[in-house]
């Protein structure tokens, strides 16, 4: 009795994967293909419909309320196709400090050197604590040659302190 059952079980599992009209899956369907014809992209949403807008776009925009991080333990600056990669590292008082960037002062260049802030997002209920490598937090910033444009220290400042690197 076993085998049969067994027999049975197999070969049903076998013809639902295929794409035949032997698949039991198929037998209780339609007469057959829809011809339905789509014009432009279905995945694409119509300006008229969605009055051009995406669902996942925001109503406002939002500002950055970043805080300088406690202490920027290490800067480094790469030479990348679109002009300079500055990478730091910093370390938060809190843990749970998110969202870090590096944001280029208004003053802009300032005989030759660009200062860069980090700044981090903190947590709203901050737990303190820890040791410094569990309150680490990495960044990057992209700055193409225009903005590079006669600077030779880029200089990136924390709350406790401030680290200078020679632009490549």
């Amino acid at each position: 009795m076993r085998t049969p059952v067994l027999i049975l079980l197999t070969s049903t599992l076998a013809l639902t994967a295929c794409q035949s009209r032997l698949n039991p899956v198929n037998w209780f369907e339609g007469s057959g293909k829809s011809n339905q014809v789509v014009e432009g992209n279905p995945l694409i949403p119509d300006a008229e419909e969605e009055g051009g807008r995406s669902i996942f776009a925001r109503d406002e925009i939002v500002a950055y309320v970043g805080q300088p991080v406690t202490q920027v333990s290490n800067v480094e600056v790469h030479r990348v196709t679109e002009g300079q990669l500055v990478m730091a590292v910093g370390v938060s008082s809190v843990h749970g400090t998110h969202d870090a960037r590096l944001i280029a002062r208004d003053g802009g260049v300032d005989g030759g050197v660009l200062t860069l802030d980090f700044l981090a997002i903190p947590p709203e209920n901050p737990i303190l604590g820890g040791s410094d490598l569990t309150r680490e937090i990495t960044t990057a910033v992209v700055l193409t040659d225009q903005q590079m444009a006669g600077v030779r220290t880029i200089r990136v400042a924390a709350a406790n302190n401030t680290l200078d690197r020679r632009a490549r």
